[in-house]
Order: structure tokens, then sequence, then C-alpha cells
């Protein structure tokens, strides 16, 4: 793209866009000569100018850049017929908007140009500005987010961003998202996949059949989840961070409803543009088959910081003492140590791994168990408005003692769980949109008891706040 797309143009917050961010060529800094418009052809007084489609585009982007809107609106919509100038015109038509102001209009012509193309960053760009023209702060900081994490920007661009980023993060004081729907599972109880197991007396092994309530179980839930969280300024660079967390899932009858909610508060310390610790008072309740099934109370402490502009690392300290009202064996203390690392692979792409280790220390030897796995993913943007995330799960879990009515010798278990999350925020219903998730878990256990497969589909619609 040329013209206006390889101009400087003043973004919110004082954000300028050289053309330097584009992806594309034949997008150039410089402007290129107009095009000379051949002389009108005059029949019986009536003049005719025939206009090429590079020039009937230099002439509509200097009405646009004199702020003759009216006038350059005709212009554009004759653009639109010519299939090479179509990103063009419909960029202008955008700019345009934003303009004069119509962000919501500006905002839906730029979502549509990233549905097709998710690469531009200069689109990405003059989103975000329509964006924070709507008040759609954690929109705009995602758009700049993504244009940043795209690389190749120019380093006062860059520097900017970072800087808009900044003020956002510091005026955004709350954030809430809501999605239901409904998932089809292939085990709700979380049953074992045996049918026969082995029961211990003495030096004696016996082989027993289950019967029907202690198989897996099929069948479809109504689900929700929330949530939320609030930043509130305490100094320049500290703030007292609260979020919560609300999820729950419904089946007929109450045997195996789920519900917990989780409440956290603490503060955040920014130890400079890249890096921030944080400290919170973890608090969560559970409810299980209508009654209440545990609560925890705890802390988490943490931080982060940003290597480079591609490359975010993560470390985090969870730990939790819980009350369990099903059996006060599972009573005790719950700990876990988590790394992450993410980096942007591309314009629109992020790839994540981690490594954890997890310690349940538990008022029985045979539940207390220490477990070790790593954890990969991948999300971002695809072309025709398609989010999606993906991840993978693999850990090793030993167990302090055995459960003599199986076997002689302490468990041990390999966990595996991956999933695909796809969504369309093209697409809106109500202003949610929709996505689907497939979540498959799988675990081989030394105790055929505990050993079990599960495959759950989710079908939601989602709203961010």
């Amino acid at each position: 793209m040329r013209g206006l797309l390889a101009a400087p143009v003043l973004l919110g917050l004082t954000l300028a866009a050289p053309a330097a961010a584009q992806d594309r060529a034949p997008e150039t800094v410089e402007q290129p000569p107009t095009p000379p418009v051949a002389a009108p052809a005059c029949t019986y007084g009536i003049c005719q100018v025939q206009l090429t489609p590079a020039q009937l585009l230099a002439r509509a982007e200097m009405l646009v850049r004199e702020r003759r809107f009216a006038e350059a609106e005709p212009l554009i919509e004759a653009l639109a017929q010519a299939p090479e100038m179509k990103l063009q015109s419909r960029f202008l038509a955008g700019y345009a908007a934003s303009e004069q102001g119509d962000y919501k209009r500006a905002a839906e012509v730029f979502k549509g140009i990233l549905a097709d193309d998710p690469n531009q960053t200069r689109v990405r760009l003059e989103l975000a500005r329509a964006m924070l023209g709507l008040g759609q702060t954690a929109s705009a900081d995602r758009q700049f987010r993504i244009a940043e994490q795209g690389g190749g920007l120019p380093p006062d661009l860059a520097r900017v961003i970072r800087g808009a980023r900044d003020v956002i993060r510091s005026q955004r004081l709350w954030r809430l998202d809501v999605d239901f729907g409904i998932a089809p599972d292939t085990n709700i109880n979380g049953a074992t996949a045996a049918d026969t197991i082995n029961i211990q007396f003495g030096d004696t092994t016996l082989p027993v059949s289950l019967n029907d309530d202690a198989k897996a179980r099929s069948g479809t839930g109504q689900v929700a989840s929330i949530s939320a969280g609030a930043r509130l300024p305490l100094s320049p660079k500290t703030a007292m961070l609260v979020d919560f967390i609300g999820s729950g899932t419904n089946y007929a009858g109450t045997a195996y409803d789920d519900y917990l909610v989780q409440l956290a508060a603490g503060p955040q310390r920014n130890l400079s543009h890249d890096s921030s610790v944080f400290a919170q008072v973890v608090g969560a309740q559970r409810w299980y088959g209508g009654r209440s099934a545990s609560h925890q109370l705890g802390a988490r402490l943490g931080g982060q910081i940003a290597v480079a502009d591609k490359t975010r690392i993560g470390l985090q300290l969870d730990a939790r003492r819980t009350t369990a009202l099903f059996d006060r064996d599972y009573d005790g203390w719950q700990v876990g140590l988590y790394a992450n690392a993410e980096r942007a692979v591309a314009r629109t792409l992020v790839a994540s791994a981690g490594l954890f280790v997890r310690r349940d220390a538990l008022h029985a030897a045979a539940y207390s168990n220490t477990e070790v796995g790593g954890s990969v993913g991948v999300g971002g943007e695809l072309p025709l408005g398609i989010n999606f995330a993906a991840t993978g799960v693999l850990s090793r879990a030993g167990y302090d003692a055995p459960m003599v009515i199986f076997s002689s010798e302490p468990r041990r278990d390999w966990r595996m769980s991956a999933g695909l999350t796809l969504g369309n925020r093209k697409v809106r219903v109500l202003g949610f949109s929709p996505s689907v998730q497939f979540a498959y878990s799988r675990s081989d256990s030394t105790l055929a008891f505990f050993a079990n497969d599960r495959l759950r589909l989710r079908f939601a619609l989602a709203r961010y706040f």
C-alpha cells in the first residue's frame, strides 16, 4: 500500500505510526509522486476525466489529508471497484471514519481487514487508536501488544507504543471476562477406565469387578465461568491487585455438579518498565455433588521480566492449606513452583513453555505425592478472524506410601493432557463471540483403579470487557 498507509499518522496518546511498521511491499516510507491526470475530454460542454486506479487513490488520499471527507467518499467508493485497490479503499474508509470521530465504524472496518490478513501492522495500530476512542482500553492494549511482538518496528515507534501501553495499564482499573455454554463429557465423574481391579489380601491377589457406579459416565453439562480483576493504584509504581475466578458445571441431578470460586488480593510492584513482582493472599472454595467439598487459604508470590521485546519470563510460588470436608485424609498443604516463558514467534503467534514441581503434603502418606512436569503451547490469530490456542502438559507423579489394599508398592502415575481452543471475535451474538474447546486428559497409573481418560468439548459464547 502507498499513500496514507505509508505516511506518518498521529495515533491516540501521541502515538506515531510510520510506514516502517508496515508488513507488505509495496508499502514505502516516501510518498510517491502523484500520477499525472489526463486532460478532460469535453463533448457538447460536458467534460469527463478518466483516472487510473493509482490516480484515483492519490486523489482520495489528498482529500482525506485535507479533511475534505465528503468529497473523498465517492472516490473511495469508486476505488473499491478496482480489485487491486480493495485493501487501500477499505483502509481509507476506516481512516476517514476515525478522523471524523466515528470510531465504531472505523473499528469495524479495521477488524474486517485484519480478519482477512492479521499481518497488517499499520491497520492494527489504527484499530488500537479506534479502540481508545471507544474507551475500550483493554482491547487497544491487546492490539498494541500484538503489533509490538511482531518486531520490525522502528525504535522510536516501539518506545512510544510501550509508553502508551504503560498509560493504558495505569488507567485500566478493572477487567471482566464471562462465558457460558454446554460441555459434552465422556467422564463426568472422573472414574477409572478399568472394568476390574486387583485387591490384596496378604499374599493373595483377588480380581474384583467394578459396578456401574465406579465406572466412567458420560453426560452433557451446562457450563459458565467468570474472571474479574481490579488494579487499584497505591503509588506510581505500586498497585493493589484483586482477582476473582468463578466456574461451574451443572449436570442433571446434583451428584456430579462442580463449582469453584477463588479470590486473591495483594500488592504488585513495578521494578522497571520490563519487570514486576507481586504477592497475594488466596482463598478458594469448592462445592461438588451439591455439598461443600473443600476450602483453601494460602498465598502466592512471583514476578515476571521481559527479555527484549519478544520474550517474557515468569516465576510463581503458590502455597495453600487445604481442608477437605469429604475426607480428612486429604487435609494438608499444597505447594507449587511454576516457571514459564512466552515468546512471539510471528506477528500474531505466541509460543510458551513451562516447568513445574508440585508437592501435596497431606494427612495420609498414601495420598501425599510429588509431581514434576512441563507444558508447551502456542496461540494467536489466524485469517478470517479466528483466534486459537493449543496446549499440552506431561507430568510424572510419585506417592509417598503404598495403598496396601491395592499394592505393596507406592503408586506412580504418568499424566498427560492436551487442549485446543478456537474462537472467532469477528462473529458477535449480543456482543458475545463463539468458541469451541477440545480437552483430552489421560492418566496411566501403576494402580489400575486410578487410570482414566477423559474427552471434553465445550461450546460457549464469551465476552471480554
